[in-house]
């Protein structure tokens, strides 16, 4: 890969190490959050939907921003907003107070990782985006395994205060990572916001059933695999195997299988292609969550989700190149539009998996989520082996 691609991936990811690392710090504190706030571990498990729900609203806002003002100042400022909605998380005096810190800080890391995907779209060819993507999602996925390893690791000794005091840290070091890497952008002037053009965008794009397609794909996917993760930490600890450490590592897992995809990218690109790869991803993640369905060992359900990670990403990393050649000339828009329905489907996903587990119990409840990503991955592999219809001229 060319030196100025790598150098765009290698600042990116910064930025997108910052913003998963801040999304995922949660997800182990459920149940000592639970215990300090008084509160249900149902309700506290729904800090992860008010991350993700502005995330998702968020996002046809900055689409249209990013592709006026300028991608590279729309990401600064977020970053810089996430920091000190994290700062501000240490001394939140009470549940309410971190719900609303944890929708700011939401909102703010939805502008990174959806338009630094659409700056990989401008500056990198389209047969070397897959793989490119896969680089700059290592630093995302490192981010996961971080912040949900770190966070379950580190809380007995300095509290869940100091986990986000952690978090707010990265995200500074993130900032300034991404504005000195594009100092030079920045001084440039920006364009000019205007409604009637955004609005056309957005108007031309979900007039092409291939864009229709790719949405209604992550929005599925993401009520499918990620619904269960803020549920993981209660019940492991339902069965009396461990609090937020073992939830933690289980947690983990995940991020470790993309990491593996990461580093297999480009081989399972060229033995598979992307049609079977989507494939082979909905199966491999069908299995996975029926392994989790069964409620085994921790270790077991940390092996999973190794599996899990490897075949949501296949599905995923697919998904989200064929995105950023949907509407070349406004690709923030289109990439916005799928990061939308993607985290529409997380925030979603953590209530659905809330009453099917309550009404199914957890094998019945994955069981059904792992029917729905297999037929997911047979479905979009026929859809998408369809040439890319272009939606502006």
């Amino acid at each position: 890969m060319k030196d100025g691609s790598a150098r765009l991936i290698a600042i990116l990811a910064a930025g997108g190490f910052a913003s998963t690392f801040a999304g995922r710090v949660v997800e182990p504190l459920v149940g000592v959050l639970a215990r300090d706030f008084s509160a249900a571990p149902a309700t506290v498990a729904l800090l992860s939907t008010a991350f993700a729900l502005p995330y998702a609203l968020i996002q046809p806002v900055l689409g249209p921003v990013g592709d006026a003002l300028g991608k590279e100042r729309v990401v600064v400022t977020c970053l810089g907003i996430l920091a000190l909605a994290l700062a501000a998380s240490i001394v939140a005096a009470d549940i309410r107070m971190l719900f609303a810190l944890r929708m700011i800080a939401g909102a703010a890391a939805g502008g990174v990782i959806p338009l630094a995907l659409a700056m990989m779209g401008d500056r990198i060819p389209l047969d070397q985006r897959q793989v490119a993507i896969g680089r700059f999602l290592v630093a995302v996925i490192l981010g996961q395994l971080m912040g949900s390893t770190v966070s379950g690791l580190i809380e007995g000794q300095i509290g869940w205060r100091g986990v986000f005091g952690l978090s707010a840290a990265i995200a500074v070091a993130g900032c300034g990572a991404v504005l000195a890497g594009f100092a030079r952008s920045l001084r440039s002037p920006g364009g000019r916001l205007a409604l009637g053009p955004a609005l056309n965008r957005y108007r031309v794009i979900l007039a092409n059933p291939r864009a229709r397609v790719l949405f209604c794909a992550v929005f599925i996917e993401a009520i499918a695999v990620f619904g269960i993760f803020p549920h993981l930490a209660p019940l492991i600890e339902a069965r009396g195997e461990g609090g937020p450490r073992e939830a933690g590592l289980v947690l983990a897992g995940f991020a470790a299988g993309g990491l593996l995809y990461s580093l297999l990218v480009g081989l399972l690109l060229r033995l598979l292609g992307q049609t079977r790869m989507l494939m082979a991803g909905g199966a491999v993640s069908g299995a996975a969550l029926l392994t989790v369905g069964l409620a085994g060992a921790w270790q077991a359900d940390a092996a999973a989700l190794v599996a899990l990670g490897l075949g949501f990403y296949m599905l995923h990393n697919t998904y989200q190149v064929q995105v950023t050649e949907v509407a070349p000339e406004a690709r923030a828009s289109a990439v916005a539009l799928h990061a939308f329905s993607f985290f529409c489907g997380q925030a979603l996903g953590v209530a659905v998996l809330g009453a099917g587990l309550a009404a199914l119990g957890q094998f019945g409840a994955l069981a059904v989520c792992a029917a729905l990503i297999l037929t997911l991955g047979l479905v979009t592999a026929r859809r998408l082996s369809r040439p890319i219809q272009r939606v502006f001229s």
